[in-house]
């Protein structure tokens, strides 16, 4: 079986979207304010919105299940208050769980929080609690909930700590996924997602976040940013700060994504991590769309570079199933009781 742990709804319906700009406009607007049920979607509208794109795709490319969560660059937890984001988050979770329920064998559900910037993270845990209620075998977790200005506490400040207890208590694992960026410094996927995943990690470094909570399971996604590609340099400052090595320290708890859209950049990833710290995805249909020329593929193909990486078959079989069963165990439940 292939599973991919990271996908998005980015082909939601339209009415999504409008609903989205009518709570946007509605901010200073109170006339424009949509009816916070949120928009009405139908069944066969989400089949259609899936069945020519992800599913498609999935059935070409041979994947079995993807995890799948809510739009990250809809996330957008800058915009609004606690409100606005709480009434969204409960929108887009809702969706994707109906995604999960139409299509049980092809997508799990996957999750985002409420996040605020400068409220206080256990304002999350409501949410967090309900949609492990329905069903959700993941959730997303923003760093940096003011999109791109950095003003929250580093992810091992006990400002995160309610957070990772719940999560501990629901044996629910996190991806550590920004959304936009509002800084126009920060392009949001080509800057903003790697620097945070490279941030996220050095965070994690200098802390000591899993000797607090050693059942957390984090996924760094994109290939773990800068990271693996710079695997020395962490080495090096994880020595300089009296720190034990990150493999030891880290790999345990931490897991990179294959979202990386070249073979080189695969190789290198399966050549520095541990195979057992490494879960497959492609985050398809996402950031990168487009067929690159010189191979013919799309760049987010990315279970073509991963089986052309020189795994054997033990490992292989480990990225692309097994080690998403063991950090994710909702979504080993769930597959279990289907007979998968």
């Amino acid at each position: 079986m292939i599973i991919d742990v990271h996908g998005h709804y980015t082909t939601a319906p339209a009415p999504l979207g409008s609903w989205r700009d009518a709570q946007v406009a509605g901010l200073t607007d109170p006339a424009q304010r949509p009816d916070p049920a949120g928009p009405v979607i139908s069944d066969d509208e989400i089949r259609e919105s899936l069945e020519t794109q992800q599913l498609k795709q999935m059935d070409e490319r041979g994947i079995d299940v993807t995890v799948f969560s809510p739009r990250a660059s809809f996330m957008a937890h800058h915009i609004g208050d606690f409100e606005t984001s709480s009434t969204w988050a409960r929108i887009c979770n809702d969706l994707c769980h109906r995604v999960a329920e139409l299509y049980p064998r092809r997508f799990a559900f996957g999750a985002m929080l409420p996040q605020s910037p400068g409220v206080d993270p256990a304002t999350v845990i409501p949410e967090l609690e309900r949609v492990a209620e329905l069903g959700a075998v993941a959730v997303n977790i923003n760093p940096d909930p003011s999109g791109g200005h950095w003003s929250s506490p580093p992810l091992t400040d006990r400002h995160w700590y309610p957070v990772w207890e719940k999560l501990v208590e629901l044996d629910l694992p996190a991806m550590v996924h920004v959304s936009t960026s509002c800084n126009p410094a920060f392009h949001t996927t080509g800057a903003h997602y790697l620097n945070a995943d490279t941030t996220a990690f050095m965070q994690l470094l200098q802390g000591e976040l899993f000797t607090e909570f050693p059942g957390l399971r984090l996924v760094i996604p994109h290939g773990g940013g800068a990271v693996p590609y710079h695997w020395g340099r962490f080495r090096g400052l994880a020595q300089a700060l009296g720190k034990p090595e990150p493999e030891e320290a880290l790999l345990g708890n931490v897991f990179f994504d294959t979202c990386v859209y070249h073979q080189p950049g695969i190789d290198l990833l399966l050549d520095v991590i541990p195979h057992s710290s490494v879960l497959f995805a492609s985050e398809m249909i996402g950031a990168v769309r487009g067929v690159d020329p010189r191979t013919g593929h799309h760049f987010d193909d990315t279970r073509r570079y991963v089986e052309k990486a020189g795994l054997s078959a033990e490992d292989l079989a480990a990225i692309e199933e097994g080690n998403a069963r063991r950090a994710y165990p909702r979504l080993d439940a769930r597959l279990s009781a289907q007979g998968r």
